[in-house]
């Protein structure tokens, strides 16, 4: 790959311009339908609502800053609860207020600058609650490494325990290994590699086949996906909410990297305040479609770093790529077909390292844990968040009002962060 720089507003010719698009779909393809498939939603709509996401980001920040929109990762456990207790269409609805509240944090911002939300949220909080949404889906990819019916009390499998390893150990081989734009890819190689490792063990060992092929067969070569329209309830929205908090102090940090990487201050132009509206209108429109919330994406800032190309034609040449993808029904039949191991043994990477994030981001912060403070904020969430905290008030008979898990343990963190008195940041042994 050519390393002379391409700016944001360049067009490069065509004969570069599909490859280059090409490279930040691998980029993002492989977490993109994970979100889906892990949460129960269709990867084909996940790839359709990442493709107009990003459009329509392309479109509020005036075609000024180069960021692909791709499934969130830190929505997948209330994805999986909400959906769990009131349904998929109640998440949907949940997800979209959580786009209208990007875009009224957006307009604070605009009005009176980003000092007020490092208050609410300052990194202790913010690098806290991130562990926890990794952590707290551990057991979700212990699970689909180890146990074909998704319970212990069957005993685990010892063909997926190894399914899982393989494919870990290829996601780690990439990462660490490998050089260039492969250590972009990882996700992508070791699900490839994982389901091939998984067809050829099938052969070989016809009792341990895991892989499927007749609902590739049996699906059309195009078609529209699949579309579900949301619904409202209280708690759904509260808990969405109380994630985004966490997931607005990420989009703020993106595009600080992106502005690193670029050479330019998209905090000003084309300001904060246009970038989070941007990522709220396509969380908001995704939830219209079935799609999961989207989020800024490392990976393609990963790819912009390593090959110096910053052009946003790129990028959007990427979502449409992505939208054409979509609608070819194969391509969702595939995925489909990817080994519950496979999955698992990503998982156990992908969800560490969410929860390694965390752990960056209160070292890169300078969080004092020898502070009395700091340490209390930090205990409560990570023992309330992973250790199942929850508020369960009956209203009446047919409403209830309930606050776990992720949600509970920000919403705990942000009171602990606003009346724990700045005396407490003395060291513990003063």
């Amino acid at each position: 790959m050519s390393h002379e720089i391409i700016d944001v507003d360049q067009k490069p010719e065509l004969k570069k311009w599909i490859p280059l698009s090409f490279q930040h779909v691998f980029a993002m393809f492989g977490s993109t339908v994970l979100v889906p498939m892990l949460t129960g939603l269709s990867p084909s709509i996940a790839l359709f609502t990442s493709g107009m996401g990003t459009l329509i980001y392309i479109l509020i920040t005036k075609g000024k800053v180069p960021t692909y929109l791709g499934s969130s990762f830190a929505f997948i456990v209330p994805l999986i609860t909400v959906s769990a207790s009131y349904g998929v269409a109640y998440a949907m609805g949940a997800s979209f207020c959580v786009g209208i509240f990007y875009v009224i944090i957006s307009a604070i911002i605009r009005k009176f600058g980003v000092d007020w939300l490092d208050r609410v949220l300052p990194p202790v909080v913010i690098g806290s609650v991130i562990m926890v949404i990794g952590l707290k889906l551990a057991p979700v990819a212990m699970n689909m490494a180890m146990y074909p019916f998704a319970d212990a009390a069957n005993g685990y499998s010892g063909s997926y325990v190894l399914i899982a390893v393989v494919t870990l150990g290829i996601a780690i081989f990439c990462s660490i290994v490998m050089k260039g734009f492969f250590t972009v890819i990882p996700i992508l190689i070791a699900i490839v590699g994982g389901y091939l490792f998984t067809l050829i063990m099938g052969f070989i060992f016809p009792a341990f086949a895991l892989i499927d092929f007749q609902i590739i067969n049996d699906a059309a070569w195009f078609g529209l996906p699949k579309f579900a329209m949301p619904k409202f309830a209280l708690v759904p929205i509260i808990t969405f909410l109380l994630v985004s908090l966490a997931t607005i102090a990420e989009h703020l940090g993106d595009t600080m990297v992106v502005s690193k990487v670029v050479g330019k201050d998209f905090y000003k132009d084309p300001g904060l305040h246009r970038t989070l509206a941007g990522d709220g209108v396509a969380t908001a429109f995704a939830s219209l479609f079935g799609g999961p919330p989207n989020t800024t994406y490392g990976e393609n800032i990963g790819v912009m770093a390593i090959s110096k190309v910053y052009s946003v034609w790129v990028i959007g040449g990427a979502a449409i790529i992505a939208l054409v993808l979509s609608f070819i029904q194969k391509v969702g039949a595939i995925i489909q077909t990817i080994p519950t191991p496979v999955m698992g043994g990503i998982s156990m990477m992908l969800f560490g390292i969410i929860a390694s994030a965390g752990i960056r981001t209160v070292v890169e912060s300078g969080v004092d844990y020898s502070c009395k403070r700091n340490l209390t904020i930090t205990s409560v969430i990570l023992v309330i968040g992973i250790g199942g905290g929850m508020i369960y008030l009956p209203i009446n008979e047919s409403l209830t009002f309930e606050l776990s898990g992720v949600a509970l343990a920000t919403l705990v963190g942000i009171v602990l962060n606003l009346i724990l008195p700045p005396s407490l940041m003395k060291k513990e042994d003063d």
